[in-house]
């Protein structure tokens, strides 16, 4: 497409050549009549005798050939500096003998010019995606949190504070071990994979009626926020790969799909 100040269009640039090629125009009376330069007119009328209408289009302005273009093995140096070491342009430019700015400009062409782009246990370029609407997939997974006993637990307050708090804690677990048992808090988590807007439960379990449960529970708050969910992406949990589970996806009309193993 011409740029906002063109004088001339691709249709404007056939026409000086057919003017010039087919009709025969001298190069200076086409100039003249479509107000341009001498040379801009020779130049699309030779085009045009070149490539023909297909010549008329705008080229793109990237040179063929880059003698001062960083070479490739020194990019991925400096790429491998700022993963693992985390290193900013002005310590990595010392380290492999590059001017700064060329280490910057290597970083913002490989979108690692931001440490927050980098993801911080492995060092990997953060690859972030999401659907195009609210509802087209929610993410549903189950946090296990272990429960605190009122007052403190034994790795804040010591073993025997710790040892009395949890038998003194109302509603805990009874066991036929010496110690009362305080078990687990399951955070039931729905997210919307478009907004990232989340839906929260806490249960004693994440069995299949418990997870149908929040499903039923979490597509009917988004509906009345006027989101229809459409999918429903989970791990693979003996919850979600149970019969129950499909055949609650089925009644919502909504689609379950599940990560492949280990992801």
């Amino acid at each position: 497409m011409s740029h906002a100040n063109a004088a001339l269009t691709p249709v404007q640039r056939a026409r000086i050549g057919r003017m010039v090629i087919d009709e025969g125009w001298t190069v200076a009376e086409a100039a003249r009549f479509f107000r341009v330069s001498w040379p801009t007119a020779a130049k699309w009328a030779h085009r045009y005798l070149e490539m023909g209408r297909g010549g008329m289009d705008d080229r793109s302005s990237r040179p063929h050939r880059s003698p001062s273009k960083t070479p490739q093995p020194l990019v991925r140096k400096i790429v491998h500096k700022r993963i693992k070491t985390r290193r900013g342009p002005v310590e990595i430019a010392s380290l492999t003998g590059v001017p700064a700015s060329t280490v910057y400009a290597v970083l913002k062409r490989c979108r690692l010019n931001r440490l927050s782009h980098v993801d911080v246990r492995t060092g990997e370029v953060i690859r972030r995606y999401e659907h195009d609407h609210p509802g087209s997939l929610i993410h549903v997974d189950v946090k296990k949190l272990g429960n605190v006993p009122d007052g403190g637990g034994w790795r804040y307050v010591g073993r025997q504070q710790g040892d009395r708090n949890r038998a003194a804690t109302p509603g805990k677990a009874k066991s036929k071990y010496r110690d009362p048992l305080m078990r687990h808090a399951y955070v039931h988590t729905v997210i919307d994979d478009h907004s990232r807007v989340a839906y929260a439960e806490i249960h004693d379990d994440e069995t299949a009626a418990t997870a149908i449960g929040v499903l039923v529970r979490a597509v009917a708050w988004f509906a009345a926020a006027g989101v229809h969910v459409e999918a429903v992406l989970s791990d693979n949990g003996p919850a979600y790969k149970s019969h129950a589970w499909r055949d609650a996806c089925r009644d919502l009309g909504v689609k379950h799909r599940r990560t492949r193993p280990y992801r």
